[in-house]
Protein backbone atom coordinates (compact mmCIF):
# COMPACT_ATOMS: atom_id res chain seq x y z
CA UNK A 1 0.00 0.00 0.00
CA UNK A 2 1.57 3.43 -1.00
CA UNK A 3 1.46 6.17 1.40
CA UNK A 4 -1.08 8.17 -0.47
CA UNK A 5 -3.13 5.41 -0.18
CA UNK A 6 -2.19 5.06 3.87
CA UNK A 7 -3.13 7.90 4.28
CA UNK A 8 -6.31 7.96 2.21
CA UNK A 9 -7.56 5.08 4.76
CA UNK A 10 -6.67 7.05 8.13
CA UNK A 11 -8.61 9.68 6.75
CA UNK A 12 -11.30 7.53 5.91
CA UNK A 13 -11.43 5.82 9.48
CA UNK A 14 -11.16 9.69 11.16
CA UNK A 15 -14.04 10.57 9.60
CA UNK A 16 -15.72 6.95 10.63
CA UNK A 17 -14.52 7.96 13.84
CA UNK A 18 -16.16 11.18 13.96
CA UNK A 19 -19.49 9.77 12.43
CA UNK A 20 -19.30 7.01 15.38
CA UNK A 21 -19.75 9.48 17.94
CA UNK A 22 -23.32 10.10 17.76
CA UNK A 23 -25.10 8.64 20.75
CA UNK A 24 -28.60 7.44 19.30
CA UNK A 25 -31.65 8.43 21.84
CA UNK A 26 -33.05 5.38 23.67
CA UNK A 27 -36.57 7.09 24.79
CA UNK A 28 -40.08 6.17 23.49
CA UNK A 29 -41.26 8.78 20.66
CA UNK A 30 -44.34 11.02 21.93
CA UNK A 31 -47.70 10.58 20.67
CA UNK A 32 -50.69 11.99 20.23
CA UNK A 33 -52.05 10.27 23.12
CA UNK A 34 -55.88 11.01 24.40
CA UNK A 35 -57.06 13.04 27.12
CA UNK A 36 -56.12 10.60 30.79
CA UNK A 37 -58.58 11.13 33.97
CA UNK A 38 -57.93 9.16 37.28
CA UNK A 39 -61.31 8.13 36.84
CA UNK A 40 -60.50 4.19 36.72
CA UNK A 41 -59.10 2.98 40.37
CA UNK A 42 -55.54 1.37 40.21
CA UNK A 43 -55.77 -0.36 43.21
CA UNK A 44 -58.83 -2.23 42.51
CA UNK A 45 -57.29 -3.36 39.44
CA UNK A 46 -53.86 -5.23 40.95
CA UNK A 47 -56.10 -8.29 41.49
CA UNK A 48 -59.32 -7.72 40.09
CA UNK A 49 -60.67 -10.62 39.61
CA UNK A 50 -61.46 -10.12 44.00
CA UNK A 51 -63.79 -8.08 42.81
CA UNK A 52 -66.12 -10.94 41.83
CA UNK A 53 -66.23 -12.20 44.93
CA UNK A 54 -65.87 -16.01 44.27
CA UNK A 55 -63.31 -17.91 46.46
CA UNK A 56 -63.50 -20.65 43.84
CA UNK A 57 -62.69 -18.01 40.87
CA UNK A 58 -59.88 -16.92 43.39
CA UNK A 59 -58.66 -19.98 44.03
CA UNK A 60 -58.51 -21.18 40.29
CA UNK A 61 -56.59 -18.22 38.93
CA UNK A 62 -53.78 -18.00 41.78
CA UNK A 63 -53.52 -21.69 40.55
CA UNK A 64 -53.17 -20.82 36.74
CA UNK A 65 -50.73 -18.29 38.08
CA UNK A 66 -48.43 -20.96 40.18
CA UNK A 67 -49.00 -23.77 37.42
CA UNK A 68 -49.75 -22.68 33.96
CA UNK A 69 -47.00 -23.96 31.48
CA UNK A 70 -47.16 -20.91 28.71
CA UNK A 71 -46.17 -18.49 32.37
CA UNK A 72 -43.67 -21.32 33.25
CA UNK A 73 -41.91 -20.74 29.65
CA UNK A 74 -42.11 -17.25 30.07
CA UNK A 75 -40.19 -17.35 33.58
CA UNK A 76 -37.53 -19.14 31.65
CA UNK A 77 -37.26 -17.11 28.72
CA UNK A 78 -36.56 -14.74 31.90
CA UNK A 79 -33.59 -16.83 33.02
CA UNK A 80 -32.22 -17.16 29.58
CA UNK A 81 -32.22 -13.24 29.37
CA UNK A 82 -30.56 -12.98 32.47
CA UNK A 83 -27.94 -15.31 31.36
CA UNK A 84 -27.03 -13.08 28.61
CA UNK A 85 -26.37 -10.44 30.97
CA UNK A 86 -23.87 -12.23 32.24
CA UNK A 87 -22.31 -13.17 29.30
CA UNK A 88 -22.20 -9.64 27.86
CA UNK A 89 -20.91 -8.31 31.29
CA UNK A 90 -17.59 -10.69 30.79
CA UNK A 91 -15.84 -8.49 28.07
CA UNK A 92 -15.91 -5.76 31.00
CA UNK A 93 -13.29 -7.97 32.32
CA UNK A 94 -10.01 -9.41 31.97
CA UNK A 95 -9.86 -13.01 30.94
CA UNK A 96 -7.05 -15.14 32.33
CA UNK A 97 -6.41 -18.51 31.48
CA UNK A 98 -4.14 -21.28 32.80
CA UNK A 99 -1.73 -22.54 29.90
CA UNK A 100 0.09 -25.36 30.14
CA UNK A 101 2.06 -26.75 27.03
CA UNK A 102 4.75 -29.79 26.69
CA UNK A 103 6.80 -29.48 23.22
CA UNK A 104 9.09 -31.98 21.95
CA UNK A 105 11.40 -31.19 18.66
CA UNK A 106 14.29 -32.68 16.70
CA UNK A 107 17.01 -30.28 14.94
CA UNK A 108 18.55 -31.82 11.42
CA UNK A 109 21.98 -33.87 11.72
CA UNK A 110 22.96 -33.09 8.45
CA UNK A 111 24.50 -30.35 6.18
CA UNK A 112 25.94 -27.35 7.50
CA UNK A 113 23.23 -27.29 10.09
CA UNK A 114 24.63 -30.41 11.46
CA UNK A 115 24.75 -30.30 15.60
CA UNK A 116 28.63 -30.63 17.42
CA UNK A 117 29.45 -34.20 18.72
CA UNK A 118 27.53 -34.79 21.89
CA UNK A 119 24.34 -32.84 21.40
CA UNK A 120 21.22 -34.44 20.94
CA UNK A 121 19.13 -33.46 18.33
CA UNK A 122 16.23 -33.37 20.56
CA UNK A 123 15.63 -31.15 22.79
CA UNK A 124 12.25 -30.76 25.22
CA UNK A 125 10.17 -27.57 26.68
CA UNK A 126 7.79 -27.91 29.15
CA UNK A 127 5.87 -24.17 29.76
CA UNK A 128 3.35 -23.53 32.51
CA UNK A 129 1.89 -20.34 33.53
CA UNK A 130 -1.26 -17.57 33.58
CA UNK A 131 -1.76 -15.76 30.29
CA UNK A 132 -4.33 -12.62 30.77
CA UNK A 133 -5.90 -10.00 28.10
CA UNK A 134 -8.04 -7.26 28.33
CA UNK A 135 -9.20 -4.85 25.80
CA UNK A 136 -10.12 -1.17 27.11
CA UNK A 137 -13.55 -0.17 26.67
CA UNK A 138 -12.45 3.33 25.93
CA UNK A 139 -15.68 4.08 23.51
CA UNK A 140 -18.18 2.47 26.12
CA UNK A 141 -19.35 -0.53 23.32
CA UNK A 142 -19.18 -3.16 26.22
CA UNK A 143 -20.99 -1.01 28.53
CA UNK A 144 -23.61 -0.02 26.10
CA UNK A 145 -23.75 -3.66 25.31
CA UNK A 146 -24.27 -4.76 28.52
CA UNK A 147 -26.89 -2.29 29.23
CA UNK A 148 -28.77 -3.22 25.92
CA UNK A 149 -28.73 -6.92 27.54
CA UNK A 150 -30.33 -5.39 30.67
CA UNK A 151 -33.40 -3.92 28.51
CA UNK A 152 -33.80 -7.35 26.69
CA UNK A 153 -34.07 -9.06 30.39
CA UNK A 154 -36.31 -6.16 31.88
CA UNK A 155 -38.09 -6.62 28.08
CA UNK A 156 -38.70 -10.42 28.92
CA UNK A 157 -39.73 -9.70 32.87
CA UNK A 158 -42.57 -7.63 31.07
CA UNK A 159 -43.29 -10.25 28.78
CA UNK A 160 -43.88 -12.70 31.55
CA UNK A 161 -46.26 -10.49 32.92
CA UNK A 162 -47.74 -9.80 29.92
CA UNK A 163 -48.56 -13.78 29.72
CA UNK A 164 -49.31 -13.48 33.66
CA UNK A 165 -52.30 -11.00 32.85
CA UNK A 166 -53.26 -13.23 29.78
CA UNK A 167 -53.51 -16.25 32.43
CA UNK A 168 -55.33 -14.55 34.68
CA UNK A 169 -58.03 -13.38 32.07
CA UNK A 170 -58.28 -16.68 30.14
CA UNK A 171 -58.92 -18.73 33.43
CA UNK A 172 -61.51 -16.10 34.55
CA UNK A 173 -63.13 -16.16 30.82
CA UNK A 174 -63.10 -20.00 30.93
CA UNK A 175 -64.42 -20.11 34.51
CA UNK A 176 -67.19 -17.99 33.91
CA UNK A 177 -67.81 -19.79 30.49
CA UNK A 178 -68.21 -22.58 32.89
CA UNK A 179 -70.53 -21.37 34.89
CA UNK A 180 -72.63 -20.16 32.44
CA UNK A 181 -73.19 -23.51 30.79
CA UNK A 182 -74.04 -24.94 34.26
CA UNK A 183 -76.21 -21.95 34.25
CA UNK A 184 -77.75 -22.82 31.00
CA UNK A 185 -77.48 -26.79 31.56
CA UNK A 186 -79.76 -26.29 35.24
CA UNK A 187 -82.33 -24.19 33.48
CA UNK A 188 -82.79 -26.96 30.92
CA UNK A 189 -82.51 -29.49 33.49
CA UNK A 190 -85.78 -27.83 35.13
CA UNK A 191 -86.93 -26.96 31.84
CA UNK A 192 -87.17 -30.58 30.62
CA UNK A 193 -88.83 -31.87 33.93
CA UNK A 194 -91.59 -29.18 33.01
CA UNK A 195 -92.47 -30.23 29.69
CA UNK A 196 -92.14 -33.79 31.19
CA UNK A 197 -94.86 -32.83 33.10
CA UNK A 198 -96.76 -31.08 30.75
CA UNK A 199 -96.21 -34.25 28.04
CA UNK A 200 -97.99 -36.47 30.85
CA UNK A 201 -101.09 -34.33 31.21
CA UNK A 202 -101.18 -34.11 27.43
CA UNK A 203 -101.10 -37.93 26.77
CA UNK A 204 -103.77 -37.98 29.80
CA UNK A 205 -105.70 -35.59 27.57
CA UNK A 206 -105.56 -37.11 24.64
CA UNK A 207 -106.94 -40.54 25.83
CA UNK A 208 -109.50 -38.99 27.46
CA UNK A 209 -110.43 -37.53 24.55
CA UNK A 210 -109.85 -33.52 25.24
CA UNK A 211 -107.25 -32.64 23.01
CA UNK A 212 -106.20 -34.17 19.33
CA UNK A 213 -102.97 -35.69 18.84
CA UNK A 214 -101.34 -32.17 17.08
CA UNK A 215 -101.53 -30.76 20.19
CA UNK A 216 -99.73 -33.87 22.01
CA UNK A 217 -97.47 -34.46 19.26
CA UNK A 218 -96.20 -30.55 19.50
CA UNK A 219 -95.59 -31.54 23.18
CA UNK A 220 -93.49 -34.29 22.57
CA UNK A 221 -91.34 -32.17 20.04
CA UNK A 222 -90.93 -29.29 22.56
CA UNK A 223 -89.59 -32.01 24.75
CA UNK A 224 -87.32 -33.84 22.60
CA UNK A 225 -86.11 -29.96 21.65
CA UNK A 226 -85.44 -29.03 25.11
CA UNK A 227 -83.74 -32.75 25.34
CA UNK A 228 -81.44 -32.12 22.91
CA UNK A 229 -80.28 -28.36 24.06
CA UNK A 230 -79.69 -30.53 27.34
CA UNK A 231 -76.72 -32.23 24.97
CA UNK A 232 -75.36 -29.50 24.22
CA UNK A 233 -74.81 -27.87 27.12
CA UNK A 234 -73.27 -30.80 28.57
CA UNK A 235 -70.55 -30.61 26.13
CA UNK A 236 -70.31 -26.94 26.72
CA UNK A 237 -69.80 -28.05 30.46
CA UNK A 238 -67.23 -30.14 29.49
CA UNK A 239 -65.59 -28.09 27.31
CA UNK A 240 -64.73 -25.04 30.07
CA UNK A 241 -64.08 -28.02 32.48
CA UNK A 242 -60.95 -29.55 30.51
CA UNK A 243 -59.89 -25.70 29.42
CA UNK A 244 -59.92 -24.95 32.81
CA UNK A 245 -57.58 -27.91 33.79
CA UNK A 246 -54.98 -26.73 30.90
CA UNK A 247 -54.77 -23.81 31.98
CA UNK A 248 -53.70 -23.99 35.68
CA UNK A 249 -51.16 -26.92 34.33
CA UNK A 250 -53.06 -29.93 35.85
CA UNK A 251 -51.48 -33.52 34.40
CA UNK A 252 -53.03 -34.66 31.64
CA UNK A 253 -54.80 -37.27 34.29
CA UNK A 254 -56.57 -33.98 35.13
CA UNK A 255 -57.38 -32.68 32.38
CA UNK A 256 -58.75 -35.77 30.50
CA UNK A 257 -61.12 -36.17 34.16
CA UNK A 258 -60.97 -32.74 35.48
CA UNK A 259 -62.74 -31.58 38.80
CA UNK A 260 -63.54 -27.56 38.92
CA UNK A 261 -65.64 -26.52 41.83
CA UNK A 262 -67.43 -23.24 40.91
CA UNK A 263 -70.75 -21.67 42.08
CA UNK A 264 -73.43 -22.68 40.17
CA UNK A 265 -76.14 -20.19 41.30
CA UNK A 266 -77.40 -18.57 38.39
CA UNK A 267 -79.01 -15.66 40.70
CA UNK A 268 -75.19 -14.86 41.85
CA UNK A 269 -74.35 -15.08 38.18
CA UNK A 270 -77.13 -12.43 36.72
CA UNK A 271 -75.21 -9.60 38.79
CA UNK A 272 -71.84 -8.36 37.83
CA UNK A 273 -69.43 -6.05 39.92
CA UNK A 274 -68.51 -2.19 38.84
CA UNK A 275 -64.77 -1.32 38.18
CA UNK A 276 -64.45 2.34 37.92
CA UNK A 277 -64.32 2.68 34.39
CA UNK A 278 -62.01 5.63 32.95
CA UNK A 279 -59.04 6.19 30.85
CA UNK A 280 -56.38 5.26 34.07
CA UNK A 281 -53.47 8.11 33.69
CA UNK A 282 -51.04 5.38 34.12
CA UNK A 283 -52.17 2.93 31.30
CA UNK A 284 -48.53 3.59 29.76
CA UNK A 285 -47.12 2.58 33.17
CA UNK A 286 -49.62 -0.26 34.04
CA UNK A 287 -49.74 -2.21 30.70
CA UNK A 288 -46.65 -4.84 30.74
CA UNK A 289 -46.81 -4.62 27.10
CA UNK A 290 -46.15 -1.33 26.41
CA UNK A 291 -43.47 -1.31 28.48
CA UNK A 292 -42.12 -4.45 27.21
CA UNK A 293 -41.94 -2.98 23.53
CA UNK A 294 -40.37 0.57 25.16
CA UNK A 295 -37.77 -1.75 26.66
CA UNK A 296 -36.99 -3.58 23.15
CA UNK A 297 -36.50 0.14 21.88
CA UNK A 298 -34.08 1.12 24.17
CA UNK A 299 -32.10 -1.81 23.40
CA UNK A 300 -32.39 -1.60 19.94
CA UNK A 301 -31.30 1.97 20.09
CA UNK A 302 -28.29 1.21 22.24
CA UNK A 303 -27.21 -1.79 19.96
CA UNK A 304 -26.65 1.01 17.12
CA UNK A 305 -23.99 2.97 19.40
CA UNK A 306 -22.46 -0.50 19.79
CA UNK A 307 -22.00 -1.04 16.27
CA UNK A 308 -20.89 2.57 15.60
CA UNK A 309 -17.94 1.59 18.38
CA UNK A 310 -16.48 -0.84 15.67
CA UNK A 311 -15.03 2.44 13.88
CA UNK A 312 -13.06 3.10 16.98
CA UNK A 313 -9.73 1.66 17.55
CA UNK A 314 -9.21 -1.17 19.75
CA UNK A 315 -6.68 -1.05 22.54
CA UNK A 316 -5.55 -4.67 24.12
CA UNK A 317 -3.51 -5.42 27.04
CA UNK A 318 -1.67 -8.85 27.73
CA UNK A 319 0.12 -9.89 30.07
CA UNK A 320 1.89 -13.71 30.77
CA UNK A 321 3.44 -14.84 34.07
CA UNK A 322 4.37 -18.58 34.68
CA UNK A 323 7.72 -20.71 34.41
CA UNK A 324 9.60 -22.75 31.69
CA UNK A 325 11.77 -25.37 31.48
CA UNK A 326 13.15 -27.64 29.10
CA UNK A 327 13.18 -30.76 31.66
CA UNK A 328 10.17 -31.32 33.77
CA UNK A 329 11.64 -31.68 36.83
CA UNK A 330 13.39 -27.60 36.69
CA UNK A 331 9.51 -26.21 35.50
CA UNK A 332 9.05 -24.71 39.36
CA UNK A 333 13.12 -23.51 39.94
CA UNK A 334 13.37 -20.36 39.92
CA UNK A 335 15.50 -19.66 37.37
CA UNK A 336 12.53 -20.84 35.04
CA UNK A 337 10.45 -18.00 35.62
CA UNK A 338 8.98 -15.80 32.77
CA UNK A 339 6.63 -13.38 32.36
CA UNK A 340 5.58 -10.54 29.85
CA UNK A 341 3.04 -7.88 29.24
CA UNK A 342 2.22 -6.09 25.99
CA UNK A 343 -0.62 -3.77 24.12
CA UNK A 344 -1.65 -3.58 21.18
CA UNK A 345 -3.67 -1.12 18.73
CA UNK A 346 -6.20 -2.22 15.86
CA UNK A 347 -7.87 0.46 13.73
CA UNK A 348 -10.43 -1.26 11.10
CA UNK A 349 -9.59 0.04 7.86
CA UNK A 350 -10.48 -2.01 4.67
CA UNK A 351 -13.64 -3.46 7.08
CA UNK A 352 -15.48 -0.15 7.29
CA UNK A 353 -18.24 -1.01 4.86
CA UNK A 354 -19.07 -3.94 6.81
CA UNK A 355 -19.19 -1.77 10.14
CA UNK A 356 -21.59 0.71 8.04
CA UNK A 357 -23.67 -2.04 7.07
CA UNK A 358 -24.08 -3.72 10.87
CA UNK A 359 -25.09 0.12 11.90
CA UNK A 360 -27.49 0.06 9.20
CA UNK A 361 -28.64 -3.08 10.08
CA UNK A 362 -29.27 -2.40 13.66
CA UNK A 363 -30.74 1.16 12.83
CA UNK A 364 -33.28 -0.79 10.34
CA UNK A 365 -34.34 -2.89 13.38
CA UNK A 366 -34.45 0.01 15.60
CA UNK A 367 -37.11 1.32 13.27
CA UNK A 368 -39.02 -1.96 12.78
CA UNK A 369 -39.02 -1.60 16.53
CA UNK A 370 -40.48 1.87 16.85
CA UNK A 371 -43.38 1.24 14.44
CA UNK A 372 -43.95 -1.70 17.21
CA UNK A 373 -44.14 0.38 19.47
CA UNK A 374 -46.12 3.22 18.17
CA UNK A 375 -48.70 0.08 16.74
CA UNK A 376 -48.85 -1.40 20.18
CA UNK A 377 -49.71 1.87 22.00
CA UNK A 378 -52.48 2.25 19.37
CA UNK A 379 -53.85 -1.21 19.93
CA UNK A 380 -53.61 -0.63 23.92
CA UNK A 381 -55.85 2.24 23.66
CA UNK A 382 -57.86 0.58 20.79
CA UNK A 383 -58.38 -2.24 23.61
CA UNK A 384 -59.39 0.17 26.47
CA UNK A 385 -62.14 1.66 23.88
CA UNK A 386 -63.46 -1.30 22.68
CA UNK A 387 -63.67 -2.47 26.76
CA UNK A 388 -65.36 0.37 28.17
CA UNK A 389 -67.96 0.26 25.27
CA UNK A 390 -68.52 -3.12 25.61
CA UNK A 391 -68.41 -2.80 29.21
CA UNK A 392 -71.97 -0.54 29.09
CA UNK A 393 -73.33 -1.80 26.29
CA UNK A 394 -73.36 -5.24 27.76
CA UNK A 395 -74.41 -4.28 31.11
CA UNK A 396 -77.44 -2.61 29.20
CA UNK A 397 -78.33 -5.66 27.31
CA UNK A 398 -78.33 -7.54 30.32
CA UNK A 399 -80.72 -5.23 32.24
CA UNK A 400 -82.72 -5.83 28.97
CA UNK A 401 -82.80 -9.13 29.20
CA UNK A 402 -83.80 -9.73 32.98
CA UNK A 403 -86.48 -7.50 32.21
CA UNK A 404 -87.86 -9.18 29.36
CA UNK A 405 -87.31 -12.85 31.21
CA UNK A 406 -89.64 -10.81 33.79
CA UNK A 407 -92.26 -9.94 31.93
CA UNK A 408 -92.18 -13.45 29.27
CA UNK A 409 -92.63 -15.17 32.74
CA UNK A 410 -95.73 -13.26 33.49
CA UNK A 411 -97.16 -13.75 29.97
CA UNK A 412 -96.81 -17.64 30.40
CA UNK A 413 -98.76 -17.38 33.22
CA UNK A 414 -101.57 -15.63 31.77
CA UNK A 415 -101.01 -17.90 28.60
CA UNK A 416 -101.27 -21.24 30.76
CA UNK A 417 -104.66 -19.92 32.46
CA UNK A 418 -106.13 -18.74 28.89
CA UNK A 419 -105.80 -22.28 27.74
CA UNK A 420 -107.04 -23.51 30.86
CA UNK A 421 -110.30 -21.51 30.74
CA UNK A 422 -110.31 -22.74 26.63
CA UNK A 423 -109.45 -19.03 25.81
CA UNK A 424 -106.56 -19.82 23.40
CA UNK A 425 -105.23 -23.13 22.13
CA UNK A 426 -102.19 -25.26 23.36
CA UNK A 427 -100.14 -23.12 20.83
CA UNK A 428 -100.43 -20.29 22.72
CA UNK A 429 -98.87 -21.92 25.56
CA UNK A 430 -96.47 -23.57 23.74
CA UNK A 431 -95.09 -20.41 22.32
CA UNK A 432 -94.68 -18.68 25.34
CA UNK A 433 -92.67 -21.39 27.02
CA UNK A 434 -90.49 -20.97 24.11
CA UNK A 435 -90.12 -17.39 23.95
CA UNK A 436 -89.35 -17.67 27.84
CA UNK A 437 -86.26 -20.25 27.44
CA UNK A 438 -85.10 -18.29 24.71
CA UNK A 439 -85.25 -15.47 27.26
CA UNK A 440 -83.47 -16.94 29.92
CA UNK A 441 -80.91 -18.42 27.45
CA UNK A 442 -80.01 -14.60 26.46
CA UNK A 443 -80.30 -13.65 29.93
CA UNK A 444 -77.43 -16.18 30.82
CA UNK A 445 -75.46 -15.42 27.43
CA UNK A 446 -75.77 -11.37 28.74
CA UNK A 447 -74.75 -11.64 31.90
CA UNK A 448 -71.25 -13.86 30.97
CA UNK A 449 -71.27 -11.07 28.14
CA UNK A 450 -71.27 -8.70 30.83
CA UNK A 451 -68.74 -10.19 32.85
CA UNK A 452 -66.51 -11.08 30.03
CA UNK A 453 -66.45 -7.26 29.07
CA UNK A 454 -65.07 -6.35 32.81
CA UNK A 455 -62.43 -8.65 32.62
CA UNK A 456 -61.38 -7.31 28.93
CA UNK A 457 -61.87 -3.79 30.41
CA UNK A 458 -59.35 -4.83 33.18
CA UNK A 459 -57.15 -6.33 30.97
CA UNK A 460 -56.99 -3.58 29.00
CA UNK A 461 -56.14 -1.21 31.74
CA UNK A 462 -53.36 -3.35 32.77
CA UNK A 463 -54.73 -5.04 35.59
CA UNK A 464 -53.62 -8.08 37.28
CA UNK A 465 -49.88 -6.66 36.78
CA UNK A 466 -48.26 -5.26 40.42
CA UNK A 467 -46.79 -2.11 38.10
CA UNK A 468 -45.36 -1.51 41.69
CA UNK A 469 -42.92 -4.58 41.24
CA UNK A 470 -39.25 -3.59 41.63
CA UNK A 471 -38.82 -4.68 37.43
CA UNK A 472 -40.68 -1.04 36.75
CA UNK A 473 -38.33 0.78 38.73
CA UNK A 474 -35.17 -0.17 37.79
Amino acid sequence: MTRKHLTNALLAAAIATLHGCASTPVGPPQLDLPVMSQTANSASLDRWWHNFGDPALDKLVDEAIAHNLDLAAAITRVDYARAQVKFAQSDLYPTVDLAVGATRNKSTELGTNALPPGYSPFSNDFRVGLQASYELDLWGKYRTATAAARKDLLATEYARETVRTAVAAQTAQAYFGLVAADAQLALLQDTLKSRDESLNLQRDRLQAGVIGEYDFRTSEAEYLAVASDIAVAKRSVAENESALAVLTGRSPRDVFTPQIDRDQKLAQFTTVPQIPAGLSSDILQRRPDLQQSEAQLAAANMRIDVARADYFPAVSLTGLFGSEAGALKSLFMGPAAIWGIGASLAQPLVGLKAIEANVEAQTARRNELLIDYTKTVQVAFKDVHDALSANQTTREALAAQTERANKLRQALELSDLRYKSGYSPYLEVLDSQRQLLQAQTLQIIAAQNARFALIDLARALGGGWDYTDSIAHR
